[in-house]
């Protein structure tokens, strides 16, 4: 999808993975989510490159001390002695993704994209891969393991589901924390996942609400992302040229199972950076975003009324309205982007006149709908423990057992990618991005890698070290290197090739 003049907005997705396996306790949560991303069995590196990481970092111009930790994380660090609990396994991957344990879940994350529809279908092969990884592991010990693609564990923790996105450095940060608030507090209406219950605020009814996330959401803006989590994410780790571009990193979407919501989350999030980047301010401000995105996801009466800084209220479908907008005005050419801005209008038309049309395409509309039936014939409410379990079977990625599964199986739920567009993406990385060269260095020339980066990879030729930067390759540049590399079978050809690159090689 076009970004800015001449930059292709290169996005990704990262997603924690809940599982459950009998016999495995809280404290054996770390080893056993390592044990299941080592039991990948495609082609994979073991060399990722953690000098590049600086989560401290923030993009308003300074360094945190230390990041905020989860009390409710503590049950995950008691491991028994020798248990394996700070195991740290990570696996670069062939398609250019990754896959790693973050503390007590498998974590996929995808390779960058330059269109929505390949990171929907990037998405999609992270699922399998990581089921697969699940199936693997539970054959070798011979418990079942349930992998879940949700967000909280309904006990008080919350795991996430990051999106990255390229933006541009010159847009000052301030301004893009404050224009981005508005259209995050209220972008659950189409892309929240559903949840039965509130967490955190024991005075709030139990009920059925939008977001997965919201009840975790305790700041507006935040380089931290395991306790006080902000609205939007201010950590500063560009993955590409610093100078010119930063790597906007949001936690406070909900894991979507449908593609449509997927796709469109991602979509209009682009589109709405795009116009930041143009200099457009939303006129419609929110007084207290903290306070909205938890009033909207929990709305019983689907009205989704919030306050305005200058005292008025306003439906959410009306402040995501004046995003809409502005983003038709500067519409690009590109086809993906006129799908997401007609899509976008299409659902908040339905959201205002009757939301249940989106149920084949919209999470927390299916999620809702397949409960109320399930609850209905039970005669139970959703105060009741069945409610729950309902609501994590919806996750379930297995498809014999996964409600959302179900969905799909009979066609109840809409797709936008095929499934051999997905089966390919398992193994082959988007062509037109940088994720290229480092899934090709994965499988033709493993052996050889030192380190692998987002940003780069280091591989060992003849007696020295060769170094490789990739920050650079976020436009045209990646394309062309690309057809440069991809011919290549030995080490000797690949190292010509980058040195008829037009950009130096750096350390990575």
């Amino acid at each position: 999808m076009a970004g800015f003049p001449g930059i292709r907005r290169l996005v990704g997705i990262e997603t924690e993975y809940g599982f459950a396996s009998d016999g495995v306790g809280p404290h054996q949560l770390v080893s056993e989510s390592a044990a299941i991303v080592a039991s990948y069995a495609g082609r994979a590196v073991s060399c990722w490159n953690y000098a590049a990481e600086d989560a401290r970092r923030d993009m308003r111009g300074f360094s945190v001390s230390r990041l905020a930790s989860n009390p409710d994380d503590a049950q995950f660090d008691a491991g028994e002695p020798g248990s394996g609990q700070g195991e740290r396994v990570d696996r670069v991957l062939e398609n250019g993704a990754r896959l790693y344990n973050d503390h007590g879940h498998p974590e996929y994350s995808t390779p960058e994209c330059a269109s929505v529809l390949d990171l929907v279908a990037h998405d999609r092969a992270g699922e399998e891969i990581v089921s697969e990884c699940a199936r693997l592991r539970s054959e070798q010990t011979g418990r079942p393991i349930r992998v879940y693609k949700n967000n909280t564990d309904y006990h008080g923790a919350s795991y996430g589901t990051h999106e990255s996105y390229l933006t541009l450095r010159g847009t000052d940060p301030d301004c893009l924390i404050a224009d981005l608030l508005p259209f995050l507090a209220t972008r659950q209406i189409y892309a929240g996942a559903g949840k039965v219950g509130v967490e955190g605020d024991h005075g709030a009814p139990a009920g059925f609400q939008l977001s997965q996330r919201a009840d975790f959401c305790a700041v507006e803006a935040s380089v931290d992302t395991l306790h006080n989590r902000p609205i939007v994410n201010t950590r500063d780790e560009p993955h590409a040229t610093a100078k010119r571009f930063r790597r906007l990193h949001l936690i406070v979407g909900d894991a979507n199972l449908s593609e449509w919501a997927t796709a469109l989350k991602v979509g209009t999030t682009s589109a709405v950076l795009r116009l930041i980047e143009s200099g457009w301010r939303p006129a419609m401000r929110i007084r207290n975003p903290v306070d909205a995105i938890k009033r909207v996801s929990r709305d019983a009466a689907l009205r989704w009324v919030v306050e305005l800084e200058d005292g008025r209220t306003a439906a959410a479908t009306d402040v995501q309205r004046q995003y809409l907008a502005a983003a038709r005005q500067r519409q690009d050419d590109d086809g993906e982007d006129a799908w997401v801005l007609d899509e976008w209008e299409e659902a908040l038309d339905a959201l205002d006149r009757d939301p249940t049309a989106l149920r084949d395409r919209v999470d927390w509309v299916a999620k809702r709908m397949l409960l109320e039936e399930f609850l209905a014939e039970e005669r139970r409410s959703w105060d009741d423990p069945l409610a729950k379990s309902l609501d994590l079977a919806y996750h379930d990625l297995e498809r014999e057992q996964g409600l959302q599964r179900g969905l799909v199986a009979c066609r109840a739920m809409r797709q936008v990618v095929t499934d051999a567009a997905v089966a390919a993406a398992r193994s082959c990385p988007p062509a037109d991005t940088r994720a290229f060269l480092r899934g090709m260095f994965v499988r033709r020339f493993p052996d050889a890698l030192k380190a692998v980066g987002w940003s780069g990879v280091a591989f060992a030729h003849g007696a020295s070290t060769f170094v490789f930067d990739m920050s650079t390759l976020v436009d045209g540049l990646a394309v062309r290197a690309n057809e440069e590399l991809g011919p290549c079978t030995t080490l000797d050809q690949a190292v010509r090739a980058i040195g008829s690159l037009s950009e130096p090689t750096r350390a990575v």
